[in-house]
């Protein structure tokens, strides 16, 4: 018989001591979950995170001090970071745009359902962006259209992908799930999934999130080429 699997373990971090308490005992109902404590700022959860080493942080995006985007830059900028979900008011909120640059795997409102935050936590923990198709590529869509590109990074980066692999990270783009890919390109999920991670490791991307903001950076992907 399989061993179960260890709990997700998390922290959250909120400058509201009502909405990081309510995320924290509703999480904590959760039998493969274990919450490993709250954060007040972005500095202490940078702090207890290296303490802890949590396998997901919920992250809100605006507190004061050091805030979500400084501390998910902090956290990811190393080996054995943990995965970042930003949680924020707004949807189409700039600060959550340079949270997903800085590594973030993905955001959620806070508003979010109960079972809609445990899939989130799973799914990222797994490791898995966490891409909502509709908000997180309309976010990064009007955004990537605001902001200039840097210095031809991007472009330069996505010049090392196959044709075939350049592909893979349009449709990604594109919102596109991994089966969805498979049917569009005539080949099998396994294919796809040995594609989306030469394109992560020929980047040097973590995971989807970021390859969607660097398709859109590059210019590979429009934005508004494809709104649903």
């Amino acid at each position: 018989m399989n061993d179960p699997a260890p709990p997700v373990r998390i922290l959250v971090a909120d400058d509201h001591q009502v909405v990081r308490t309510g995320f924290a005992a509703l999480l904590d109902t959760q039998t493969d979950f274990t919450v490993l404590g709250t954060a007040a700022d972005g500095a202490e959860a940078v702090r207890m995170s290296r303490e802890l080493r949590p396998d997901v942080v919920l992250m809100d995006v605006r507190m004061p001090g050091t805030d979500g985007i400084a501390a998910t830059r902090q956290l990811t900028a190393g080996a054995g970071a943990p995965r970042i979900i930003i949680l924020t008011t707004f949807d189409l909120d700039e600060y959550v745009y340079d949270a997903l640059r800085a590594g973030a795997s993905g955001f959620l409102l806070k508003d979010v359902t109960a079972e809609r935050l445990f899939d989130a936590v799973r799914v990222v923990a797994a490791g898995e962006a966490l891409l909502a198709p509709a908000v997180t590529r309309r976010l990064i869509s009007e955004f990537a259209r605001l902001r200039p590109m840097a210095a031809g990074d991007p472009v330069t980066a996505v010049g090392q992908l196959t044709p075939r692999e350049t592909e893979v990270l349009r449709l990604l783009a594109e919102g596109l799930s991994n089966p969805e890919i498979a049917r569009r390109l005539v080949v099998t999920e396994e294919t796809v999934k040995t594609h989306v991670s030469r394109v992560l490791h020929k980047l040097g991307l973590r995971d989807r999130t970021q390859a969607v903001v660097l398709a859109y950076e590059s210019g590979l992907v429009r934005p508004g080429s494809r709104e649903r």
